[in-house]
């Protein structure tokens, strides 16, 4: 039984932020690149992972998330840089592979791949 969650933090080019949380992080990662979930993810066009915590329990990832939303934007920043100071797009390197459209279609492959972060 998968215990284990994720905290995250994606950014558009222009570092606006959400934050949230998945027990599988590369199905995440790909609905954010094809701008699916919230509106407001759609709406700003947030599509890089810039910061991940892999957390044991469900519970208290999602305390973690709910921390973390409440701090003041610039602490968030500092995390996130303290990580990843250049806020690349994590997944794309750890290799994941955003979806692909298929014989023109709005639909987009899923190719099943259920590992977190190789180094968290």
């Amino acid at each position: 039984m998968i215990t284990e969650a994720f905290v995250y933090i994606f950014a558009s080019r222009s570092r606006c932020i959400y934050i949230g949380v998945t027990r599988n992080l590369p199905r995440r990662w790909r609905q954010h690149r094809e701008g699916c979930g919230s509106e407001f993810v759609r709406k700003y066009r947030i599509r890089r992972l810039v910061y991940v915590e892999r957390i044991p329990r469900l519970v208290d990832a999602i305390a973690r998330e709910k921390q973390l939303k409440g701090w003041r934007r610039s602490k968030k920043v500092a995390l996130i840089e303290s990580m990843n100071p250049r806020w690349d797009d994590l997944g794309e390197l750890w290799g994941w592979r955003p979806p692909v459209a298929s014989r023109g279609t709005r639909q987009a492959h899923h190719p099943e791949r259920s590992e977190g972060p190789p180094h968290l």
